[in-house]
């Protein structure tokens, strides 16, 4: 009895996992052909000139311990090609080390040169992100708010751009595309670059096309002053402020837009603990947004397609823990076909083809970004067969992480907002290991991933005592994914 009900829970859960990844790789596709049937009809806008009503803008740069990246982003930002006496700077500052001192230097030096720049402190640092966010909005004096995290580097006509996009009333806020200031760093840092263009590239550009929900992406991106204080202002209730906001604004009827040919570089987490931060934060912050907002993307008066590409959108985070499921019961699955029902389950030629399809679709996803971002058609198939497999190996690898911060999202469980380091990295001979913010702790659970690199390497030989080749490729994928994230996650906390 206990036999069959191991059975039975095996297939229920690889046949849920399945089909739920295979409904969402469809609405990627549906993206991806919504991507071609509208990328010809873009088209940029001019830049605002001094002969234009120019709007004063705020920019706020939010930061906590940036000792590596605050002076290049503060001089950054104080060259704007804009009118001084039509921006000011907040440097929003919640650092408790050098940062401070150094950052009231620069700040200092602006000052003298006539930009207004101010070094704002708060008592505390309740709400993290979203609380000095919303603290520096107090005393805002901008019609439009400009957010840049610290790694980022703007270009110099990124307000002028950015706001000649504002063309309606109703457009709340506008977002630019990421770039990379270290995506050839490694092949960490390439395989974030790949998925991010693919992100920027189809999902952003088709949802904001289509009318669909988008999010603004926490940075790189103007808001307009009102549309924040009409959705209820920043809330720190979860990690994931700027998705937040982003939907109470659009549900309110706030419009938002997708600038496509306005790059904002930033710099890549090279270190594996700092890739796992910054993905906790946004697996589990997205799960408490689906929580906290679903019900009332559904009882909005959006169509039916908004609010069905909305929840997908909002369940996104969600689908690393059916790729854990999906993983760890393909090992037992795959014992059970051939050592208790002999081979002969052809009720299994369905799953497998749902799972081809979903891999090929989300291969169109990022054939299609790299047909239109890269020079020519040669260079795209390149860099997508280089990279396509390595980077789902390591979303594979990163799947058990991940399922951890979901499962803690969707259970309430509240952990402080912890911000990804950033060391200045842009070229491949930079290092990083000797600086002060590297992740030196090794988690539990990094054990557990090589335990798992073990298990599908059981898989595999399992696989191959079968001569059953179907599931493989998938298997080994597991394999090499969770061994690198958990080799790297040693090698780099411990590297001198």
């Amino acid at each position: 009895m206990a036999f069959q009900i191991f059975i039975y829970a095996v297939f229920a859960l690889y046949g849920i996992a399945l089909t739920l990844i295979f409904l969402y790789s469809l609405g990627q596709l549906h993206l991806v052909l919504t991507f071609w049937r509208n990328r010809k009809r873009y088209s940029p806008k001019p830049p605002l000139s001094d002969q234009d009503e120019l709007p004063f803008v705020t920019i706020q740069l939010p930061i906590y311990n940036e000792l590596y990246v605050v002076e290049r982003l503060l001089d950054c930002v104080a060259a704007m090609d804009y009118p001084k006496d039509r921006f000011e700077i907040q440097l929003l500052d919640d650092s408790t080390d050098e940062t401070v001192d150094l950052a009231a230097k620069v700040v200092a030096r602006h000052r003298a040169n006539g930009v207004d720049m101010q070094h704002i402190r708060r008592p505390d640092r309740v709400g993290f992100k979203a609380g000095a966010l919303a603290y520096g909005m107090t005393v805002a004096k901008g019609e439009f708010i400009a957010i840049f995290d610290a790694d980022f580097l703007p270009r110099p006509d990124f307000l002028r751009v950015a706001l000649a996009h504002f063309t309606q009333p109703e457009i709340g806020v506008v977002q630019s595309r990421w770039q990379h200031l270290n995506q050839h760093y490694s092949i960490f840092t390439e395989a974030q670059a790949f998925h991010l263009d693919a992100h920027f590239t189809i999902e952003q550009f088709s949802r904001s096309n289509s009318g669909y929900y988008l999010n603004f992406n926490g940075t790189a991106g103007i808001w307009r002053k009102v549309c924040i204080e009409d959705a209820g202002g920043w809330e720190a209730d979860t990690l994931t402020e700027d998705l937040d906001l982003s939907y109470r604004a659009q549900i309110k009827g706030w419009k938002f837009e997708y600038v496509d040919d306005l790059g904002s570089p930033a710099e890549l987490p090279a270190e594996m603990g700092a890739i796992k931060s910054q993905q906790y934060r946004w697996m589990k912050g997205g799960a408490e947004v689906a929580s906290k907002m679903l019900r009332n993307v559904w009882r909005s008066n959006a169509p039916f397609d908004r609010k069905l590409h909305g929840t997908l959108h909002l369940l996104s985070s969600s689908v690393f823990l059916l790729v854990f499921v999906l993983g760890i019961t393909s090992v037992p699955l795959l014992f059970l076909k051939h050592s208790y029902f002999e081979g002969k389950v052809d009720f299994l030629i369905l799953p497998v083809a749902a799972l081809m399809c979903s891999f090929v679709s989300l291969g169109l996803l990022y054939l299609s970004t790299f047909a239109h971002r890269e020079d020519n058609l040669k260079q795209a198939l390149k860099r997508f067969f280089l990279y396509y497999i390595p980077f789902l190996s390591l979303s594979m690898g990163l799947s058990l992480h991940n399922s951890v911060a979901v499962l803690q999202g969707y259970w309430g469980k509240k952990t402080p907002f912890i911000r990804t380091p950033k060391y200045n990295l842009q070229q491949k001979g930079d290092k990083w290991q000797h600086v002060k913010y590297k992740t030196r702790k090794v988690k539990p659970a990094v054990y557990l991933e090589l335990a798992l690199a073990i298990y599908f390497l059981a898989g595999i030989v399992m696989a191959i005592h079968y001569r059953d080749s179907a599931i493989l490729p998938f298997m080994i994928m597991q394999m090499f994914g969770f061994g690198a994230v958990g080799i790297f996650s040693f090698r780099h906390a411990w590297k001198k």
